[in-house]
């Protein structure tokens, strides 16, 4: 097998598990809470707020989850015996023997910190099994088979015609989990070649974590520009499904707009990719960004019924997507492979980022509204706030963003 067919294999087995995980992302965190607010009777700040401590537990662990990635086990083992975790997790998060919001609370909580023992590790392959030319090839083929993974998952449910049962819809996903994890898990093992990990002194994390951000003060301009971006990303998201609904009054549409969505992301995955090779990533990064501020500019003045409008608004908003979800893990990879002591520890500190963004959402989000179904549906003035806090913050938090990656960008070496 020559270099190229190597490489090729490479950037297929790894992306390749995007799909399980992407079954555990996007769909989990729409369907999820929806099904505990409608089908269990709990509150939205009271779903909100078990879901953002759940996270935030989870999200303290993540730098502690990259410092065992960095000195215990290799990741691919890591990985493995996580998915084991995370089966059990989600199987009790969505078949409660108990309408409890401890019950809750557990389960998201082992469902998230399982969720992050396969990610942190796997992000962190990204800048170790290629050459620093071919990052953003395995960032873009993971964020593609992770689309294709959230597209199947979004189609199977009106294929099963279960769509408007959430319960009977997350159900479905995990028995299918059950069918793809052995499958992807097979070619991902066999595929990629993980360097061997090298006997090292054990990192004292919060250490090297000062240390990096002291002596290179830049990298807290894009620390601030992915928890920006990522909770602009994460407001939409947890709203998307209350939006269609109470604003649009298209919930019969939501699926179709979703998958437009989606399916509009893959077709721009070579133009980005193309794109970031002649104008940098950075650059590029900033592009897809203002992109999605101009079309996102158009949801507050959408009225009842406009369905041809919203649908155009999916289009152009998903074409950013692959941009946004590939540019920042290829700009980590560049910056880790510069601290490669630290690898993993930092790949888990981007990962808490993340997730501090996405708890930061359901929380702003629920609390924002703090309302119960009914009253979202009659109320005339709780429809402004879900305007206000489906699109009009997030498209200020991008502003603040391209902000920083453009100082960052101006006095950062080139990456």
């Amino acid at each position: 097998m020559n270099n190229n067919e190597a490489l090729k294999t490479k950037v297929f087995s790894y992306g390749i598990l995007g799909i399980p995980l992407a079954f555990l992302g996007f769909p989990l965190f729409i369907y999820l809470p929806n099904f505990y607010v409608e089908y269990l009777g709990f509150t939205l700040s009271s779903v909100g707020i078990i879901l953002f401590f759940s996270r935030i537990i989870d999200m303290f662990l993540d730098p502690i989850i990259g410092n065992f990635t960095d000195n215990y086990l290799t990741k691919k083992t890591i990985i493995l015996f996580s998915y084991i975790f995370l089966i059990i997790g989600i199987y009790f998060l969505i078949n409660p023997f108990s309408k409890s919001l401890y019950w809750l609370f557990i389960f998201s909580t082992l469902t998230y910190i399982s969720y992050s023992f396969i990610l942190i590790p796997y992000l962190t392959l990204n800048s170790e099994i290629v050459k620093k030319e071919h990052f953003t090839k395995l960032s873009f083929s993971r964020e593609f088979f992770i689309i294709l993974g959230v597209i199947i998952a979004l189609l199977l449910p009106y294929i099963f015609n279960v769509s408007q049962n959430s319960e009977d819809t997350l159900n479905l996903l995990l028995n299918l989990l059950l069918i793809i994890i052995p499958i992807s898990l097979f070619i991902f093992i066999k595929g990629i070649d993980e360097p061997k990990k090298q006997k090292k002194k054990e990192q004292k994390f919060i250490k090297y974590l000062l240390v990096f951000f002291n002596k290179h003060p830049n990298n807290k301009k894009i620390l601030y520009a992915f928890l920006l971006n990522n909770l602009a990303n994460a407001l939409p998201a947890t709203l998307f499904l209350f939006y269609v609904k109470y604003v649009l009054n298209l919930e019969e549409k939501s699926g179709e707009f979703l998958l437009i969505y989606f399916f509009s992301s893959i077709f721009t995955f070579l133009f980005w990719i193309k794109l970031s090779k002649k104008f940098g990533l950075e650059n590029t990064w900033i592009i897809s960004i203002s992109f999605s501020i101009i079309a996102f500019s158009f949801v507050p003045f959408l009225n009842e019924g406009d369905y041809l409008y919203f649908l155009m608004i999916c289009i152009f908003t998903g074409m950013c997507l692959g941009s946004d979800m590939a540019i920042p893990t290829s700009i980590q990879s560049s910056i880790a492979q510069k601290h490669k002591r630290i690898k993993g520890i930092l790949f888990g500190f981007w990962a808490m980022i993340t997730k501090l963004a996405l708890s930061l959402a359901v929380l702003i989000a629920f609390l924002g509204l703090d309302y119960n179904l009914e009253n979202i549906s009659t109320d005339s003035n709780t429809n402004i706030k879900l305007i206000i806090l489906y699109s009009i913050i997030p498209i200020i938090l991008k502003i603040f963003a391209i902000v920083n990656i453009h100082k960052y960008k101006k006095t950062n070496y080139s990456y």
